[in-house]
């Protein structure tokens, strides 16, 4: 199995190209500023949960990536947040992009709970 196939991966990654699409309209010095912030808080969370797999011989390991993925995600929210109040994004383009990676965090927690269960187990 590759990190390809999990669910969560896909979904981040998906979402980190539309993060990045969003953030090519923003006015130019926010570019560098909170467009930059989020881009790699998007893609932090595909780039965890890759990572996370490829150690995920040892699933402690695999969970310390995801929970640093779920770190990111809510780094995203925050950061959604601040560009609606901005006026940087549509409250359409907000909402859908906040409902998507609101799951995408309740997700990527369920994954860790389970791997917590699995090696309580193990």
């Amino acid at each position: 199995m590759s990190y390809k196939d999990l669910e969560v991966y896909n979904k981040g990654y998906k979402l980190a190209i539309k993060i990045h699409q969003v953030t090519m309209i923003f006015p130019r010095h926010e570019l560098y500023e909170i467009g930059s912030q989020l881009r790699r808080a998007a893609v932090s969370i595909p780039l965890n949960v890759a990572e996370g797999h490829g150690r995920s011989i040892h699933v402690k390991d695999f969970r310390k990536f995801l929970i640093n993925a779920l770190g990111s995600c809510n780094e995203v929210l925050v950061l959604l947040e601040m560009i609606r109040d901005l006026g940087y994004i549509e409250k359409d383009d907000y909402q859908n992009l906040y409902q998507e990676y609101n799951h995408l965090g309740k997700q990527i927690n369920k994954l860790v709970q389970t791997l917590k269960n699995t090696y309580r187990n193990a």
